[in-house]
């Protein structure tokens, strides 16, 4: 059964960027949005995941759990998903200057 996604992916090379758009539709850049099968999604984030090397990218597909959605992510992020007792939360990492900043 298909199902919508919805994958951000940033700083990613040409090609993958190509591959994504055969399959979804680039709304904004770097944004893309489609409805593909399960076994199409887990196709497209292998590429994604394999071919981000310095960007990053997060994948949102529905899911049957409380928030009705799961995430994936890939490369450097500074907001990761994390699990809070079955819920998704992002947390949001500082970097180093940041913090020096505050001090």
């Amino acid at each position: 059964m298909a199902s919508m996604i919805v994958i951000a992916a940033s700083a990613v090379p040409p090609h993958l960027r190509g591959a994504l758009s055969r399959w979804l539709l680039e709304v904004t850049p770097e944004l893309y949005v489609g409805t593909v099968s399960a076994r199409v999604r887990e196709q497209l984030w292998e590429s994604v995941a394999a071919a981000s090397q310095e960007g990053s990218a997060v994948l949102a597909y529905p899911s049957d759990n409380e928030q009705g959605f799961n995430l994936r992510t890939t490369g450097s992020q500074r907001r990761r998903p994390t699990d809070f007792d079955g819920l998704t939360l992002i947390t949001f990492q500082h970097d180093d200057n940041e913090m020096a900043n505050r001090s």
